[in-house]
């Protein structure tokens, strides 16, 4: 009896944070599609969401322009999410993220060999390049880390996902410097970024995404089992390979598809699962979906910035949540307990 009032406690004030966070991003999400070069006010907004004109500029602006960006904004901003609170949960590394593991630099390099051997020239194109890209990646990672005795811990997961990180940039690089026409082609999706993305875009990768949503949301049993240690897991009867790989094939589909629509954004995946944690506790039962809110609402709110501080143009949003996000990283790495979770 005890005990459930407890949890009744504790399960009030979660469940407002969740409606709080809602309406932020509810908020953000208005603003999203007001703001920008050509200001636009909420009345006008309303009206062509709800009674489209075809004849008006401004809903052309809204529903060719900030709506598809908007909602590629939700949908990457939670697969981002996800997939860093996952991959974190999964390999009980607080450095994991799909950035540091190589998993971006990895869909990044298809996507570019794609464009430069296969003459890629749509976004929707590059969707199943950058999901064999991010599987290939982590599949690397996690064979290296995992030799020798001790297995895949912690901080060679790390190690590996920097040095696969690395030699896939090298490649990329050399690609884009020989390749004038791919630079062209993928310069502004390789920064990262929401400007120009199509309805058509948001259609395609969108099933993808809520996929592995779902696959992320159900591993969270899994996830809160593999956080007590293989050993524990194990005694529950829990099957720690089966349920590694579940998350693994739930990080890969998450930032495949949302690396695809938006390019590799890094710290969103990093930084978020961690502010997450600090206000639920270490369940993730309530990490998940907490940090399915948070990221949209800062990768929302690091694109409305990015299109008000440099007019008239605008600041790619993967740039601004570096900026973000590179004060967190680095007083992460900074604590002392930094390999526990």
């Amino acid at each position: 009896m005890v005990e459930a009032q407890h949890q009744h406690r504790r399960l009030a004030p979660l469940m407002l944070g969740l409606g709080v966070l809602a309406a932020a991003l509810f908020a953000l999400v208005v603003l999203s599609l007001t703001v920008g070069a050509r200001p636009i006010a909420f009345e006008t907004m309303w009206n062509a969401v709800v009674a489209f004109d075809p004849n008006s500029t401004e809903h052309r602006i809204i529903w060719d322009l900030r709506l598809p960006r908007t909602l590629a904004g939700l949908l990457v901003g939670a697969a981002l999410g996800l997939a860093g609170a996952v991959l974190q949960g999964a390999t009980r590394n607080p450095l994991a993220d799909p950035a540091i593991l190589g998993i971006h630099s990895g869909a990044s390099l298809f996507v570019v060999v794609g464009v430069a051997l296969f003459g890629l020239s749509q976004l929707s194109a590059y969707v199943w390049f950058a999901f064999a890209g991010a599987a290939a990646a982590m599949l690397v990672v996690y064979s290296v880390a995992s030799l020798g005795r001790e297995g895949a811990t912690p901080i060679k997961l790390a190690l590996a996902g920097a040095a696969t990180t690395a030699v896939m940039q090298s490649f990329i690089s050399a690609i884009l410097l020989t390749s004038t026409r791919t630079l062209d082609e993928v310069r502004f999706w390789q920064v990262g970024s929401l400007a120009g993305r199509s309805m058509d875009i948001v259609l395609q990768v969108s099933p993808f995404l809520v996929a592995g949503a779902i696959l992320a949301l159900a591993s969270a049993r899994m996830l809160d089992g593999l956080a007590m240690g293989e050993d524990v897991a194990r005694a529950l009867g829990q099957k720690v390979g089966l349920s590694r790989a579940v998350a693994a094939l739930a990080a890969v589909v998450l930032a495949g598809a949302s690396t695809a629509a938006a390019g590799p954004i890094a710290f969103v995946g990093l930084t978020v699962p961690h502010v997450a944690r600090a206000i639920t506790g270490p369940t993730y039962r309530w990490i998940l979906p907490y940090s399915m809110l948070l990221a949209p609402i800062l990768l929302l709110g690091a694109d409305i910035l990015g299109r008000v501080i440099a007019p008239p143009g605008e600041v790619q949003v993967g740039i601004v949540t570096a900026f973000i996000g590179a004060p967190f990283f680095i007083a992460l790495v900074r604590r002392r307990k930094l390999a526990s979770l």
